[in-house]
């Protein structure tokens, strides 16, 4: 594999959290804790922010369940 070919698939290639927290519908959830985080230097001053990104991935888990039976 040349170098240029890692640059390609580098560049085409999703990150796979990302790509399952689209899915989700938690991915700007997921932002607004990583900017918190990075204004506050201090995930403890984020918690509503974590609280509202746990809970959406706890619905969209149980949606996924649910729709499974």
């Amino acid at each position: 594999m040349t170098i240029r070919t890692r640059e390609k698939l580098a560049e085409s290639d999703e990150d796979p959290v990302e790509s399952m927290l689209k899915k989700s519908g938690c991915l700007e959830l997921h932002y607004k804790v990583q900017e918190c985080i990075a204004t506050t230097k201090d995930w403890r001053r984020c918690q509503n922010e974590v609280n509202d990104f746990r809970n959406c991935i706890e619905k969209h888990k149980k949606n996924a369940e649910s729709s499974k039976s």
